[in-house]
């Protein structure tokens, strides 16, 4: 534990009570210095090599997830790799959602116009998984409210009828261990939990790659990136590296040194941080006649019809979200018990 608190000390410094991480994460002290020194470097005309730092970065995510590199694809949002994947379905195909879900994940599926998306509460994803299913898109954490999706059993009920499984992993990726060889794709931007400046973002595929056919494959999709840049890419990569986009090289240059923290931390060890605070908070307001929106073991917590003091709050330098009406604040490595009491003492002190 004090080389956990050693390693935070070293890499963040906010100056305010910073409790929006699920909006935008903190860059570490590493990954500042990487952009920096190669935008510096850049500006001279010296343009260093990045692909090392994209390979670097992909492995790293690779790891944090539990998978091999080889299975993962790097491009630079989630609604680009929800649209491939829409891209791969049948005609007529149903796709099953959560309602309230974040669009990048589900807004891909509605717009190619012939399919059939069909959204339900999240507490009602896996029983609604039915024969005509043949996709089920949904995010790990819900960004609105912190609320965790059943993901073995939304797995096992997929499993039962022949539906492929689609997990957004962007609001717990860092924090919450990822079973990746639980789900047939896994998405995930890296802006929030996993400090990463924003540009970067993952896709996980099968071994078999998922019958996804690479619609958008360019210059980074070739088997040898070195090959030419020129007429056709033949072949493409054999491994999930025919999804890339051509990646956003400066953030990656952070990139980097920002996931190689997250591994040094360990997720199990940012895990119990980051919920020991969120309980703190929720512990507060119980005590104060205050419920949350219900989601045990997140980061996350949203309290209704609080959401209309979030300028008051940043006015006295506490900065959470407004969503819906609901107050939410996410805690993570960089937060302190300190911080909680001062969110509860600015909201009822």
């Amino acid at each position: 534990m004090e080389t956990f608190r050693n390693l935070v000390r070293a890499e963040f410094a906010p100056a305010n009570t910073y409790l929006n991480t699920a909006g935008a994460g903190l860059p570490p002290a590493r990954a500042v210095s990487a952009v920096t020194r190669t935008a510096a470097s850049a500006a001279t005309g010296r343009f260093p090599d990045l692909l090392p730092d994209v390979e670097a970065g992909r492995a790293a995510f690779a790891r944090i997830v539990g998978v091999h590199a080889d299975r993962v694809a790097v491009g630079s949002s989630v609604a680009v790799y929800s649209g491939l994947v829409a891209t791969s379905l049948a005609p007529g195909s149903e796709v099953l959602t959560a309602e309230g879900d974040f669009s990048s994940l589900v807004n891909p599926f509605h717009v190619r116009g012939d399919l059939t998306v069909r959204s339900v509460p999240l507490e009602r994803l896996a029983e609604s998984v039915g024969p005509r299913t043949g996709l089920v898109a949904v995010s790990s954490v819900q960004s609105l409210d912190g609320r965790l999706v059943d993901l073995p059993g939304l797995r096992d009920a997929a499993r039962a009828h022949g539906a492929r499984l689609l997990v957004d992993v962007s609001q717990s990726a860092g924090w919450l261990p990822i079973p990746a060889d639980d789900v047939d794709y896994l998405v995930a931007v890296a802006y929030k939990w996993l400090f990463c400046p924003r540009g970067v973002a993952f896709l996980v595929t099968p071994a078999d790659l998922g019958g996804l056919v690479p619609v958008f494959a360019g210059w980074a999709s070739g088997e040898d990136i070195g090959a030419g840049s020129y007429d056709r890419v033949d072949p493409l990569a054999r491994s999930a590296r025919r999804f890339d986009g051509s990646p956003a090289l400066l953030p990656h240059t952070g990139a980097r040194p920002a996931l190689e923290l997250v591994e040094e931390l360990g997720v199990d060890t940012v895990r119990a941080h980051d919920i020991g605070l969120a309980d703190r908070f929720r512990s507060g307001l119980a005590s104060l006649g205050h419920e949350p929106v219900p989601a045990p073991g997140s980061a996350i917590v949203s309290v209704p019809g609080l959401g209309h003091r979030r300028g008051e709050l940043s006015r006295a330098g506490v900065e959470v979200a407004d969503r819906k009406g609901h107050l939410r604040a996410a805690f993570h490595v960089y937060n302190t018990a300190a911080d909680v009491d001062r969110l509860l003492d600015v909201l009822f002190g």
